[in-house]
């Protein structure tokens, strides 16, 4: 199975000749290209190969199925390495040399914004992860182009306000990682918090890639909140739990999930990582659609599908892309496959789980996927509204105690 990372070369032999995806043969012109952009290494690496993988799985099923629209998925994978620099220069060799028509998976918000301007411009379709608002308005989707299968930082932000707002605190600070995605965080936070009628007591943007965060740290202890809510990564908020634990402070924390994860409290221990609130969307655990998902991580990962929000995220890229192809119908090009998404996705129509069930439906008229990352209901700005788990570290384990919905 030809399905990963191909040199220059080897893809431009393969233009001129034939592909193989899935041990089967097809002809350049039946397939449709789809290129897997995602976080196999850097901050995104605990998610990136399962995302990557699922792109993958997601496209073989629909091929089992008789592919879409006539036509049968191939895919070229290349790593962003979690930085906007790798992952344009990734993009530019998807779209240029692979002649991609639809760039999955990106993950971060920087990455995503560097992208989308390339997908853009060759009039493709970027489906990605990140939350920075600016992926939802031109210029970034000024074609409509663009999907968000993530949570927007405002709603992550609304999340955040409305868990202080149950957990009792009074005072909270921010600290934000210096990009789109962690200012994001906790200018949404600030905007709800401010809405319930709440104040900020600090809010500070450090830099990435320091050896101490010392200094911002102490600008905002000394400001005494009662909870600090931060838009971080794991590498930093690592440095910043060390140096806050040292300290002797008490004060709580509320953290993106991407970042109090299970590798945090590994590198930090049990007795700082006690009591860290770790939030994220959460997968639309229930659904028929979730569970053909979580079958197929399981397969391929050897791991529940829980563990990876993400891959729940591309595997439904990959499903409505194909149910959108589908209900264009043969031949249709980019942007009548685009006009078809949401009416594949959002109601009304027959509910359905599967790409299978979906193509069978959509001989019968209008059909509705509800997806394994979320019902997937994208509104004006391709974006959707996921529910949002909240885990507690205790002893050393990350146990989810509720759920918080926007």
């Amino acid at each position: 199975m030809t399905l990963s990372r191909r040199s220059t070369l080897q893809a431009l032999a393969a233009a001129s000749l034939t592909s193989t995806f899935g041990g089967r043969a097809f002809a350049q012109a039946e397939s449709f290209r789809i290129g897997a952009l995602n976080p196999v290494t850097g901050a995104g690496a605990p998610y990136g190969s399962g995302m990557q993988k699922m792109i993958v799985a997601a496209a073989e099923m629909v091929n089992a199925a008789g592919g879409a629209g006539g036509r049968k998925f191939e895919v070229f994978s290349e790593d962003t390495q979690t930085t906007p620099q790798a992952a344009v220069l990734a993009a530019k060799k998807l779209i240029e040399v692979n002649k991609v028509q639809a760039v999955l998976g990106t993950w971060a918000s920087g990455v995503s914004l560097a992208v989308i301007p390339l997908a853009n411009d060759a009039g493709i379709l970027h489906m990605h992860t990140s939350g920075a608002p600016a992926l939802s308005v031109p210029p970034a989707n000024a074609k409509g182009l663009g999907y968000r299968y993530q949570a927007t930082n405002d709603r992550f932000g609304r999340a955040f306000a409305e868990i202080c707002q149950k957990e009792g605190y009074k005072r909270p600070a921010t600290m934000a990682f210096n990009n789109a995605s962690g200012i994001g965080n906790t200018e949404g936070f600030k905007k709800a918090w401010e809405a319930k009628g709440g104040k900020v007591l600090e809010a500070v943007v450090y830099e990435p890639n320091q050896p101490s965060y010392r200094a911002e740290l102490q600008k905002v202890l000394a400001a005494k909140p009662d909870v600090i809510v931060t838009g971080s990564y794991l590498a930093d908020t690592t440095i910043i739990l060390r140096e806050w634990f040292q300290s002797g402070e008490t004060t709580k924390w509320i953290i993106p999930a991407w970042a109090a994860n299970p590798d945090l409290v590994k590198a930090v221990g049990n007795e700082v990582s006690e009591g860290l609130i770790a939030v994220d969307s959460i997968s639309n655990e229930g659904s028929e659609a979730f569970k053909a998902y979580d079958a197929a991580y399981r397969k391929v990962m050897n791991q529940d599908g829980l563990s990876n929000v993400y891959a729940a995220m591309t595997w439904d890229m990959v499903v409505t892309l194909a149910l959108a192809m589908e209900a264009a119908g043969p031949g249709a090009n980019i942007a009548a496959i685009n006009a078809k998404i949401r009416e594949v996705a959002n109601p009304a129509g027959t509910k359905v789980s599967t790409f299978a069930e979906g193509k069978e439906a959509l001989k019968k008229g209008k059909i509705n996927y509800e997806g394994a990352s979320s019902v997937l209901d994208f509104d004006q700005y391709g974006d959707v509204t996921p529910d949002f788990s909240v885990s507690f570290v205790s002893k050393g384990k990350i146990e989810r105690k509720y759920v918080v919905k926007i």
